[in-house]
């Protein structure tokens, strides 16, 4: 039995994990730094800062929820990109400092890979090829993972990502950050056909979710603040539509001139935890493909699981990384 305790420090989430044989999940600790709500979006000198508050006490927590201790755990996995550059450092320099102190492997993993590998996480075996969508606030994009779970990137966003585009709309329209859970929660209320934003339209399997948030600026100083507060829940709705509209437009598209070498598709990252969202994608492929996977809800968000269990494929081909790792910020 392979345990592989893994650390995740790419944003704005603190996390550690231990996954045994790479799904089943012993312990996955996360500590979300909330000192960023106050700015509308995650400030990333405070993010290393917190993730060095953090770690040491993360770890620990997740050692004790496992009933495990460093001596049981058979090699170290870090996310080192794509992310904040400065928080990646954070975990890659702790997981290196658990490698040499106590002696074990490491290995590094994407963190675009990682959201995917949630699906493995919580169905425990999945159908390949995939499709898969990985929507967060920093990515939006398209992938083809083989049986190898190697991924081929297919399309992605020209812009702001889709979890970007939420919460700007949101802070446009005052709800507050997060963005994305605020307009989903405001949406349940209202009408989404109240308004039509525009919905981008592009070549090939790419996105672009600027456009709409200049479109609720302008909207907003048409109608003005009285009207934007009496009808909140409308206009969330009417955003939320427009975002998941445009996912699911490029995404069937991709499918439609694809499917002949597709067995499953799939949805991953922060925005995949939407319920709107998910919905809206389980009916659209229903009797298209022979499974629809989806994530639950605590392998959605940023968390250490993902990069504990992916590196058991790597732990298992005895591919390990040198000390001394580089971080990247974009895929």
């Amino acid at each position: 039995m392979t345990k592989i305790l893994g650390i995740e420090t790419s944003c704005d989430e603190t996390s550690v994990a231990i996954v045994k044989n790479g799904v089943d999940v012993l312990s996955n600790v996360v500590k979300t730094q909330l000192v960023h709500s106050k700015f509308g979006g995650v400030v990333p000198d405070l993010s290393s800062r917190e993730h060095v508050n953090f770690i040491l006490d993360v770890a620990r927590e997740s050692l004790r929820k496992s009933n495990l201790e460093i001596k049981d755990i058979d090699a170290v996995s870090v996310v080192n990109g794509p992310g904040l550059v400065g928080s990646l450092m954070v975990g890659v320099s702790f997981a290196e400092g658990i490698c040499i102190r106590f002696g074990k492997k490491l290995i590094t993993t994407d963190h675009i890979v990682g959201h995917i590998y949630g699906n493995v996480l919580t169905y425990k075996k999945i159908s390949l090829p995939m499709l898969s969508l990985v929507v967060s606030g920093g990515h939006t994009s398209i992938f083809f993972v083989n049986k190898d779970f190697e991924i081929k990137t297919l399309g992605k966003t020209k812009d702001d990502a889709a979890g970007e585009a939420f919460d700007k709309c949101a802070k446009i329209l005052n709800l507050g950050y997060p963005g994305g859970p605020l307009i989903e929660k405001f949406s349940k209320n209202g009408d989404e056909k109240f308004y039509r934003f525009p919905v981008s339209r592009l070549e090939g399997y790419d996105f672009s979710f600027s456009g709409l948030k200049t479109s609720v600026l302008y909207y907003k100083r048409k109608m003005g603040e009285e009207f934007v507060k009496e009808n909140i829940s409308n206009i969330a709705a009417s955003i939320q539509k427009a975002i998941v509209e445009q996912l699911l437009s490029v995404f069937e598209k991709c499918f439609e001139d694809n499917k002949n070498n597709i067995k499953s598709v799939s949805i991953a990252g922060g925005v995949s935890a939407n319920g709107y969202f998910r919905e809206k994608f389980k009916k659209l492929f229903e009797n298209r493909v022979d499974n629809i996977y989806i994530p639950s809800m605590e392998f959605c968000t940023d968390n250490a699981a993902l990069t504990a269990g992916l590196a058991y494929l790597k732990y298992k081909k005895n591919i390990f990384s040198e000390l001394g790792v580089k971080v990247f910020s974009r895929s």
